[in-house]
C-alpha cells in the first residue's frame, strides 16, 4: 500500500496498514539536504528535493508545497525579506489604511512570482511521485491573508471599528486564494491546505463572522475544482471546534493545546481529525519513547478515520531519530 493508497483508504474509513503520518514540513527539510532556508522558499526545485527525501527517509504520507505565509503577500506587493537561513519575514504591512484597498490587485497565479513558484513544485511532485504520494498545495485562508496584509493589532481593532471593510479586504483575499488553489489542483495538487492561524485568535462570535464564512467558501471552490481540503489553524482552537467543523474541509488539523479526544468526536461524520502531539516538548526535545506514547495516545483517541501529526510544523533542529520514532509507532500500533 502507498501513501496516496492509504490516505484515500483512511479517508473513507477503510482498512490500512497504518495510519498515515501527515507531519508538516517546512524548515526541518532545507536544513535536512544541506540547502540554506532562502533557496527553500525560492526555489521549487529545492522545496521538492527536500521533501521527497524527508518523505522518503521519515516514511511521511504527503509531500506538501507549504513553505512559508508570505507567498501571496509577496505577489500582492508587499515587501518581503529572505534571510539565508531563517524564515521570511514581512515587517511592513502593504495595506495601512482602507483608503488604498482599490488599489490592491488580485494577482493572476500564472503571471505572479512566488505562487507560480508553488506551482511549479506541485509540476515537479506530480511529475516525480505523483502516482505513490498525495500531493499538497497551499494557500493561506481569507482571515489569515488579511492579517498578512493589514497587519494582525490593525485587523483585531479594525473587526470592530471598520467590519465593512473588512469584509471587503476579505472577498479580495479569498478571491486570490480561491485563484491561487484552483491553480494548483490543476497542475496535480490532490488536496489543498488552508493555514487560518490568526483565526484561532478570535472568539467563537467573530470566528463565525470573519473566518468561517469565508474558509466554508474557500474549501466549497477546492472542491469544484476537484481536490480535497484540509484546514490548519494552530493554537487552543478548543472554544471554536463547533465551527470548524462545518468549514466542510476534509481534514482538520488540531494542535496540541486541544484534547485530541474532544477533537475526534466533534470532528466525527465532519472530517477526518489529525493530530496532534506537541511540536517541541514531544517531537524535538522527547525521546523515541515518549514520542510512542503520544502517537498511541492520538490514535487510542481516534477512530478509523483519524490521521496523525505534530500539533503544528515539525521544528527544524528535530532529532532525525525522534521523526523515524512517529513512523516506527505508527507502524507498531497494534489495534487498526
Amino acid at each position: 500500500m502507498n501513501s496516496k493508497e492509504r490516505l484515500i483508504r483512511r479517508l473513507a474509513g477503510k482498512a490500512v496498514d497504518r495510519a498515515p503520518n501527515c507531519n508538516l514540513i517546512m524548515a526541518f527539510a532545507p536544513l535536512y539536504i544541506g540547502k540554506p532556508q532562502s533557496q527553500f522558499y525560492l526555489d521549487y526545485e529545492v522545496l521538492v528535493e527536500s521533501n521527497l527525501r524527508v518523505a522518503k527517509d521519515f516514511d511521511l504520507d504527503i509531500l506538501g508545497a507549504i513553505s512559508d505565509p508570505f507567498r501571496e503577500v509577496f505577489d500582492f506587493g508587499g515587501k518581503v525579506e529572505f534571510p539565508e537561513d531563517d524564515i521570511p519575514l514581512c515587517s511592513d504591512n502593504l495595506l495601512k489604511s482602507y483608503d488604498d484597498l482599490p488599489k490592491l490587485q488580485i494577482f493572476d497565479p500564472y503571471r505572479s512570482t512566488r505562487m507560480r513558484d508553488r506551482i511549479k513544485g506541485i509540476e515537479l511532485y506530480k511529475r516525480e511521485a505523483g502516482d505513490e504520494y498525495p500531493i499538497m498545495g497551499w494557500v493561506e485562508a481569507p482571515f489569515a491573508e488579511a492579517v498578512d496584509l493589514r497587519g494582525m493589532n490593525e485587523i483585531m481593532l479594525d473587526v470592530y471599528d471598520s467590519p465593512d471593510q473588512v469584509h471587503q479586504l476579505l472577498e479580495i483575499c479569498l478571491e486570490a486564494e480561491i485563484r491561487s488553489a484552483v491553480a494548483q489542483i490543476k497542475a496535480g495538487a490532490d488536496l489543498i491546505g488552508m493555514g487560518d492561524a490568526a483565526a484561532s485568535l478570535l472568539g467563537p462570535d467573530l470566528f463565525g463572522v470573519f473566518a468561517q464564512p469565508y474558509e466554508q467558501r474557500l474549501v466549497a471552490a477546492v472542491h469544484e475544482a476537484g481536490a480535497l481540503a484540509r484546514l490548519h489553524i494552530c493554537g487552543n482552537t478548543t472554544a471554536i471546534l463547533n465551527l470548524m467543523k462545518l468549514s466542510g474541509a476534509d481534514i482538520i488539523d488540531v494542535d496540541w493545546k486541544v484534547d485530541f479526544k474532544l477533537a475526534c468526536e466533534t470532528y466525527r461524520g465532519y472530517a477526518a481529525a489529525c493530530g496532534n502531539f506537541d511540536p517541541v516538548a514531544v517531537v524535538q526535545q522527547g525521546t523515541p519513547a515518549l514520542i510512542r506514547e503520544a502517537v498511541w495516545k492520538c490514535l487510542d483517541a481516534g477512530d478509523a478515520n483519524t490521521l496523525i501529526m505534530a500539533g503544528c510544523e515539525i521544528p527544524l533542529s528535530t532529532p532525525h531519530e525522534n521523526l523515524k520514532a512517529i513512523a516506527e509507532a505508527l507502524r507498531d500500533y497494534p489495534r487498526y
